[in-house]
C-alpha cells in the first residue's frame, strides 16, 4: 500500500499549513457532491474544495471529451500578439454575462494572478489618463483579496501579511459589512450610511485624487461569508464616481453561481469597473482566472496614447482551461444550476438558522449557496478566546468532521467561524444532511468548551 503520508511528510509542501504534516487527508476520487479518501471513506464536498467545484464531480467525462479535442488539436497557445479560438470565445461569452455590455476579458491562472492585474491596468489607466499620482487604494478590514505582493497589499488580515514586510500598494483599509456585534448592526440604514461614510472619509484622509481603487468582495469570506447592507454597493459606485476612483469586485468566489447569479455584482444592482473572477469559471476542472474591465478602464489605453499594458502570463488564457471553461458555462446553463441555487437558497437559509438554537451558535451569515456560522463562548455572545479557538479551529473539529463525512471549513483570520459552500448542483435532501451534521458537530464542539445545550426540563 502507497504510504502518502511519508510521501507528504517527506517531499509535500501544503498551501496554508506547518511544514510538518500529520494525519493528512489524502482524497483520490470523487462523484457527484461526494469524495473518497484513500481508505474508500466518504464524504460530502459541502465546501465545494474550497468554492471552486461547482457542478460537483461527476462531469469528468464531458470535460475530457473537450479537454481530447482541444489537446489533439491544439495543446497550447499564448495570449501575447496572438490568440486562439478557445479563449475568444470565452472572452466573448463570460462578457455576455457580466453586469454590463462593454467588459473586455484579460485571463490569468488564478485569483491572486487576477487581483494582481487587475491592479497593474489600474495603474496603467491613470497613468494614460495623465494622473500618475493615484497610487493608493481603500479595501476592507479582514478580508482576503490573495497572496502575492501586491493583492497582499489589500488583504486586511495583519497576520497573513506584516512579516513579508511594507506593502507595496498604499492602502487604506474601512469597515467590512459584518452587522453581528455592530452598535447599529440591527438598523440596515444607520449601518449602511455609516459604512459608506467611513469609505468615502478614508478617501478624503489619503487624498481623494491620489486614490485609484476600492476593492471589496460581493459577499466577504473571511470573517464568515459576510453581506452588505441594501444600498451598500450602489453607495461605492456613487462615491467611486465623485472622486474618480475605479470600483472593483473581488468576484473570485462568489462569481459563476455561489450567489444564485453568474455575477453576485449583478444581484447588487452594480457593474463594477473591474471584476476578478477564478474558481467557478472552471469549477475547478482545470486552473483558470480572469479579470473583467469596462471600456472606461481600458479606452486610455488604446485611444491614440500608445501605451501598452505591460503585463503577461505566459500560460493564462491556456486553451484547454479556456475549453474546459466554455464547457462549464454550456452545462450551468444546461443543467440550469444557477436557478437550482435559487430555488434552494430559501430552504438552506432555513436550515442554517435553525442552527442558532444551539448554544455555541453567536451568529449566522451568507446567501445562496454561501454560509457561515459564528461560533461564541456563551449566552452573551463573548468570543472565543485564543486557548478555546486552538483547540476547537486547530485540535478538535478538523477530526470531527472527518468522523461526521463531511468536509467543511473552520476559520479564525477574523471571528471564530464554521463555514459551508454546497456544490451548486446540490438537492435539498443533500443540504438537509449537510446542515443535519453540521449541527451534531457544532453540539459537540460546545461541550468541548463547556457551552452545552441545556437539558430539558
Amino acid at each position: 500500500m502507497t504510504d502518502y503520508q511519508a510521501m507528504a511528510e517527506d517531499h509535500l509542501l501544503l498551501h496554508f499549513a506547518k511544514p510538518q504534516v500529520t494525519d493528512l487527508l489524502v482524497l483520490e476520487r470523487a462523484e457527484g457532491p461526494y469524495v473518497y479518501d484513500t481508505a474508500g471513506r466518504q464524504y460530502i464536498d459541502a465546501l465545494s474544495s474550497l468554492f471552486c467545484a461547482q457542478i460537483g464531480y461527476s462531469y469528468g467525462a464531458e470535460m475530457a471529451e473537450v479537454a481530447t479535442r482541444q489537446l489533439t488539436t491544439l495543446p497550447f497557445n499564448t495570449n501575447w500578439a496572438t490568440a486562439h479560438p478557445a479563449a475568444l470565445e470565452l472572452a466573448a461569452k463570460v462578457s455576455s454575462l457580466a453586469p454590463a455590455d462593454d467588459y473586455r476579458v484579460y485571463f490569468t491562472g488564478g485569483g491572486s494572478e487576477a487581483v494582481e492585474s487587475a491592479w497593474k491596468l489600474v495603474r496603467e489607466h491613470y497613468v494614460a489618463l495623465g494622473q500618475p499620482q493615484r497610487r493608493k487604494a481603500i479595501a476592507r478590514h479582514v478580508a482576503y483579496h490573495g497572496v502575492t505582493l501586491g493583492a497582499l497589499s489589500f488583504t486586511g488580515i495583519p497576520k497573513f501579511k506584516d512579516d513579508f514586510g511594507p506593502s507595496p500598494i498604499e492602502v487604506s483599509h474601512v469597515s467590512n459589512t459584518n452587522p453581528f456585534r455592530a452598535p447599529d448592526g440591527d438598523d440596515p440604514v444607520a449601518f449602511c450610511a455609516r459604512l459608506l461614510n467611513e469609505v468615502e472619509q478614508a478617501a478624503l484622509a489619503a487624498g481623494a485624487d491620489e486614490v485609484a481603487l476600492i476593492i471589496a468582495e460581493p459577499v466577504q469570506n473571511a470573517g464568515g461569508s459576510i453581506t452588505p447592507p441594501p444600498g451598500y454597493w450602489t453607495g461605492l459606485r456613487e462615491i467611486a464616481d465623485r472622486y474618480g476612483i475605479l470600483l472593483m469586485a473581488d468576484e473570485v468566489i462568489t462569481g459563476f453561481g455561489r450567489i444564485g447569479e453568474f455575477f453576485a455584482s449583478s444581484r447588487e444592482g452594480v457593474a463594477p469597473d473591474l471584476i476578478s473572477v477564478a474558481k467557478g469559471l472552471t469549477s475547478a476542472y482545470a486552473p483558470m482566472g480572469a479579470v473583467l474591465a469596462r471600456s472606461k478602464v481600458t479606452a486610455p489605453l488604446s485611444e491614440g496614447s500608445g501605451r501598452v499594458f505591460r503585463h503577461g502570463i505566459t500560460f493564462a488564457g491556456h486553451p484547454l482551461s479556456a475549453a474546459i471553461a466554455l464547457k462549464n458555462i454550456e452545462i450551468f446553463e444546461r443543467d440550469r444550476v444557477l436557478e437550482n441555487v435559487r430555488t434552494l437558497a430559501p430552504h438552506l437559509e432555513t436550515r442554517m438558522n435553525e442552527l442558532r438554537s444551539l448554544p455555541i451558535v453567536g451568529d449566522v451569515r451568507g446567501a445562496g449557496f454561501f454560509w457561515a456560522v459564528e461560533m461564541v463562548a456563551d449566552g452573551e455572545n463573548s468570543r472565543l478566546d485564543q486557548a478555546q479557538r486552538d483547540h476547537l479551529i486547530r485540535g478538535f473539529l478538523p477530526k470531527r468532521f472527518r468522523e461526521a463525512g463531511l468536509i467543511a471549513r473552520t476559520d479564525d483570520r477574523g471571528d471564530a467561524v464554521m463555514q459551508i459552500a454546497p456544490p451548486l448542483i446540490a438537492d435539498a435532501a443533500l443540504l438537509d444532511e449537510i446542515v443535519d451534521r453540521l449541527g451534531d458537530v457544532l453540539t459537540d464542539a460546545g461541550k468541548q468548551i463547556g457551552v452545552a445545550q441545556p437539558a430539558l426540563a
